[in-house]
């Protein structure tokens, strides 16, 4: 063993160690068992390389935070060059890279969304949009969906829909509601006028890729509008290109009162979040601006990283890419769920935003952790064990893609195995 490898698995060894003595012993078991002891070291496109130089194919790809792929050079060189001009703002002086961030949302977004808030994660944007309605409304009421994630602050644990993440910290915000996703008469009977919004996910992801029917979120912007509440669509991980179009909404002609944003924003290289809503409902903030502020939020060095890829995103057409390469890859997917019956139960998506659900949840433990041995990266949802995420990054390759596919039938034949062998 030569002395560079040997210093390799130094530091692999000392980073697992160092996971379980100072940042999380059950986080590190977990990583184990999925069979991702290594270090991540860099990234390219889709591809994720370890500290040994192994290629990975990125197919968690942070949850929907690559929509540009990885270190696309146009955002990684705005940034390096606004890392040496200003990083952070003074918060006291006009801040340009804020401006022209908050310039663009407001041409691509549908609707009448014009003014943005910018903060470092999509809990904050959630918290944001929270407080907003409230403060438009001056109702208290909340409502969302079970099985629906939108953070696990405070505010936002307490309109997510899984109890799990819930109980320990209870009492959460008071007056939150869940109801069944995509079921319009559960929410008919829980919204009034003592409502202040309903917050929805366009499609849900941590709760498994679950797709609404065609007219269901015009059917609750109606219900909202007809009880003065306002509808939060929380566009964190659907928005940005992820499936086909810019945001998620417009495949059902919806313009939200609020949008928030996070993940992709950033393009993969810088941490940004943002709440956006109307001229109309943004003038609550106009006697107090100060009354929601973020310190580090809005930054120069991400708001440079924002503006960028949104620019990437529309000149390469991504959006576009991600739909063409989504419709191509499901009809893949369902050629292997054919072939496995007994072990897929339904593949669904919607461009690249793709979720295979298996009737056991040990299938999608097993095949996280065969489908590493392949060199490839999934996982499974939050909130549905039983889905596994394809979410890569939006510049994957059709021959990643084809290559993730094989990898996925080898695993498949592997956990059917590995299931008859232990009785499963």
């Amino acid at each position: 063993m030569d002395d560079e490898l040997r210093e390799k698995q130094k530091i692999v060894e000392e980073t697992i160690d160092k996971y379980v003595k100072y940042v999380s012993p059950g986080l590190a078991r977990l990583f184990r068992f999925a069979n991702f002891s290594t270090v991540e070291w860099r990234g390219e496109g889709a591809l994720v390389f370890d500290i040994y130089g192994e290629a990975y194919i990125d197919c968690i790809g942070g949850f929907g935070s690559f929509p540009v792929g990885r270190n696309h050079p146009r955002v990684v060189q705005k940034v390096k060059e606004q890392l040496d001009r200003l990083p952070l703002s003074t918060r006291t002086l006009f801040n340009k890279q804020q401006a022209d961030l908050a310039e663009m949302l407001a041409q691509v977004t549908p609707g009448d969304l014009q003014y943005s808030f910018f903060g470092n994660s999509g809990a904050e944007a959630v918290e944001g949009a929270i407080k907003l309605a409230r403060f438009y409304t001056g109702r208290k009421k909340l409502v969302s969906a079970i099985n629906s994630f939108h953070g696990k602050t405070m505010g936002a644990l307490s309109v997510s829909g899984r109890d799990v993440y819930k109980k320990p910290f209870e009492p959460l915000v008071p007056e939150t509601y869940q109801v069944p996703f995509d079921d319009i008469e559960a929410l008919e009977e829980v919204v009034d006028e003592k409502t202040a919004a309903v917050i929805l996910e366009p499609i849900q992801g941590e709760g498994g890729i679950n797709i609404p029917h065609p007219h269901y979120l015009s059917r609750v912007k109606e219900i909202c509008e007809q009880n003065g509440a306002l509808l939060i669509l929380d566009e964190v991980q659907t928005g940005l290109g992820r499936t086909g179009k810019m945001f998620a909404c417009e495949h059902y002609e919806v313009a939200p009162h609020i949008m928030t944003l996070a993940k992709g924003l950033g393009g993969g290289v810088l941490p940004i979040g943002a709440f956006i809503s109307t001229e109309e409902i943004w003038k609550v903030f106009e006697d107090n601006p100060l009354i929601h502020s973020s310190t580090l939020g809005g930054n120069p060095l991400a708001c440079t990283a924002g503006l960028e890829t949104l620019k990437v995103l529309q000149e390469e057409n991504i959006p576009a890419q991600a739909e063409e390469k989504g419709n191509y890859w499901m009809e893949e997917l369902r050629f292997l769920q054919e072939k496995f019956p007994d072990l897929v139960k339904e593949v669904r998506g919607i461009g690249l935003l793709i979720g295979m659900e298996f009737f056991d949840s040990d299938v999608a433990s097993l095949l996280a952790a065969e489908m590493a041995e392949r060199k490839v990266l999934v996982a499974y949802t939050l909130n549905n064990p039983r889905v596994i995420r394809l979410e890569p990054p939006l510049t994957i390759k059709k021959e990643e893609i084809e290559k993730v596919t094989k990898a996925l039938g080898k695993s498949l034949d592997k956990v059917r195995e590995t299931l008859k062998e232990i009785g499963g």
